[in-house]
C-alpha cells in the first residue's frame, strides 16, 4: 500500500507523522518497505509476518479502553479537582509568576 492510501485510509495524520511512523515499523520488523524504481519515486508499504499477529491485542487494548472510558476520564477529572493536582499546582505557579495561562 501507498503511503497516501494509508493516510486516505486513517485520516487525521499529516505525511510527515505517517511517513515517521512507517520508518519506526519499518524498523522495528512489522512492515516491509518497496522502493519502485522510476520517477516519479515510488514506495510501498506491506505487513510482515510478525506485524500480523497484532491485531488481537491491539484490538483488546481499544475494546478495554471503549468500555471503561467513562471511568478513566472520571478519574481524571477527580485528580484535576484535587488541590494537590499537578495540573492546579502548575497552573498556581504560573499564574504565580503573573502569568495568566486562561489568557485573561
Amino acid at each position: 500500500m501507498r503511503p497516501v492510501e494509508v493516510r486516505e485510509r486513517i485520516g487525521g495524520i499529516s505525511s510527515k507523522v505517517l511517513t515517521e511512523t512507517l520508518r519506526r515499523l519499518h524498523f522495528n520488523g512489522l512492515v516491509d518497505r518497496h522502493a519502485h524504481p522510476g520517477a516519479p519515486p515510488r514506495v510501498e508499504y506491506r505487513l510482515t509476518a510478525l506485524d500480523r499477529t497484532l491485531p488481537a491485542p491491539v484490538g483488546a487494548v481499544g475494546a478495554r479502553a471503549f468500555d471503561h472510558g467513562d471511568e478513566v476520564m472520571a478519574a481524571r477529572e477527580a485528580a484535576c479537582r484535587s488541590p494537590r493536582s499537578p495540573v492546579l499546582l502548575l497552573v498556581g505557579r504560573v499564574n504565580g509568576a503573573g502569568v495568566d495561562v486562561a489568557g485573561g
